[in-house]
């Protein structure tokens, strides 16, 4: 099919043609089903007919059956004759094995080359969302960020976080003159947020080299579009950090990516599986990001598609928008359940052959509702389709099979390593390390300092009233009498007027002689 992506065959016998046109790919799409209904396939088939048309795929693999797409397919598969027999039946006549370039990538470095990013371009309102930080956790994280541009104090892994907030704790009194209450136990919470987030691995996820979106957006020597694949079967064992961190992802792309408006096909194709897990007690502000993203990207030629269990899954808003959508089979056990399946049957445009609520019921294994967008964004008439089987292999490929591809890889050698520049941590370190020589050095001058001066610096620096030393009884002492009553004389003469101006006459002409 020129200018389309095939999915399968529809109408009456499935011998009608369904696919998703290129032009109106990057209008988004949702590929939802109960579990065991084809999810996994169908998305695998869909990521081969981007590659084949010079799309670059971005995707996860939640169960690690998508690594099969580095091979081709195997007559000797058991379900070689059922893949033969399905394609001839949907008029699949371009049938046959082959594998497509897949590079393998992995927030945890084991099973692809690592993917990273910097706590600076994560930003304070995913990084909270992660962290599940309150309100008030919020704002001092806000604070941290803040200071970081000021202070220069770059921020690129876990360790320069966690400095810079002990350093605002320690200056949290000034600091609190600027921009409110910072509290200790606010800080202490986003501490053991932290190390909660370090223990299940997300330290790996913070640092340099940070990820380039340019080598996710590639194609190989044949013009076939780069699919690459996340590996996420440990990574949602951390659902909160596998869902921020292709939220991030998302992000970036709209961020970086030039205007360009609508093209005859997209520039990437992003694949946001388990997307539940995006919107699960996830705050407004941030729903209302991914809307904005959804919304907007789509002019950067970006085209996401949410893969689900249920299309309720979604808020209204952004489902408002998915335009392309794969409807595998809904299960209606509950009072819930049927009333989520009517509101799915009502959003397709109808066919007068069948009733999309009892299709999306009983539609088989590798069977799906579907709709795409036609021509002028119009949706098109609901179809009950076969899904065409995929041309790699089905189910992954084996652990050594994947370090082959990754010792093969392009990306091989560029992310391996860690780089760890001088950022927040290591100049606060420094000041504290100048800060402690410096006192050292004033206490040796201390302690060098000659007695006499020791003791004149100290009583500079006492500033209490001396008192007198007592005794039992009075002396008697020579010169008495008139000597004495002379004395007193003096004394209450000069504390008098004319005595103040005679001790200011004799002061001054000391000083002006000096």
């Amino acid at each position: 099919m020129d200018g389309k992506v095939f999915i399968g065959g529809g109408g009456e016998e499935y011998a009608s043609p369904q696919g998703l046109s290129l032009k109106y790919a990057n209008r988004h799409g949702l590929v939802a089903g109960a579990t065991g209904t084809g999810k996994s396939v169908t998305l695998q088939i869909i990521a081969e007919g981007f590659s084949d048309a010079g799309v670059p795929v971005f995707l996860s693999d939640v169960k690690g059956d998508l690594s099969g797409l580095a091979k081709p397919g195997r007559v000797d598969h058991k379900l070689h004759d059922a893949f033969t027999a399905r394609a001839a039946k949907i008029g699949f006549t371009s049938y046959g094995y082959r594998a497509y370039p897949v590079t393998f990538w992995d927030l945890f470095g084991d099973q692809g080359h690592p993917v990273r990013t910097t706590v600076a371009e994560m930003g304070p309102l995913l990084l909270a969302r992660l962290l599940e930080l309150t309100e008030a956790q919020e704002g001092i994280l806000n604070i941290a960020f803040r200071l970081s541009d000021e202070e220069g104090l770059p921020l690129l892994d876990l360790k320069d976080l966690q400095s810079l907030l002990v350093w605002i704790g320690e200056n949290r009194e000034t600091l609190s003159l600027r921009y409110g209450n910072v509290s200790t136990s606010s800080i202490g919470a986003i501490q053991r947020r932290l190390l909660v987030l370090e223990n299940q691995g997300g330290a790996k996820l913070f640092g340099e080299p940070a990820l380039e979106l340019a080598d996710m957006m590639r194609t190989d020597a044949e013009g076939k579009g780069v699919v690459n694949i996340l590996a996420a079967d440990k990574l949602m064992s951390a659902p909160g950090l596998y869902a921020t961190f292709l939220l991030w992802l998302l992000s970036e792309l709209f961020e970086e990516l030039p205007e360009v408006g609508d093209p005859d096909k997209p520039e990437l194709v992003f694949f946001f599986d388990e997307a539940h897990l995006l919107f699960d007690d996830a705050p407004k502000a941030l729903v209302d990001k991914v809307e904005q993203v959804a919304r907007l990207i789509r002019s950067k030629g970006v085209g996401v598609y949410f893969i689900t269990q249920n299309p309720a899954d979604v808020p209204e808003d952004i489902l408002g928008q998915l335009g392309n959508r794969i409807q595998h089979a809904l299960r209606a056990f509950t009072a819930k359940d049927r009333k989520n399946l009517k509101l799915a049957a009502e959003t397709y445009r109808e066919n007068s052959r069948f009733s999309t609520e009892d299709a999306i019921r009983e539609v088989g294994v590798g069977e799906a509702v579907t709709s795409m967008l036609q021509d002028k964004g119009v949706p098109g008439i609901v179809e009950r389709t076969l899904i065409r089987p995929p041309s790699s292999q089905l189910g992954p490929i084996t652990v050594e099979e994947r370090q082959a591809h990754l010792a093969a890889s392009d990306m091989a050698g560029k992310y391996d390593k860690t780089l760890d520049r001088k950022s927040a941590y290591e100049i606060l370190a420094q000041r504290a390390a100048q800060a402690a020589t410096e006192a050292a050095k004033s206490e040796e001058k201390a302690e060098e300092m000659e007695p006499m001066f020791r003791e004149f610096n100290a009583g500079r620096r006492y500033s209490g009233s001396r008192v007198s030393r007592s005794t039992s009884r009075k002396t008697k002492q020579s010169g008495g009498g008139f000597a004495e009553a002379l004395t007193k004389n003096v004394m209450k003469e000069l504390s008098g007027t004319t005595g103040r101006r005679i001790v200011r006459g004799i002061l001054g002409g000391l000083f002006k002689g000096r």
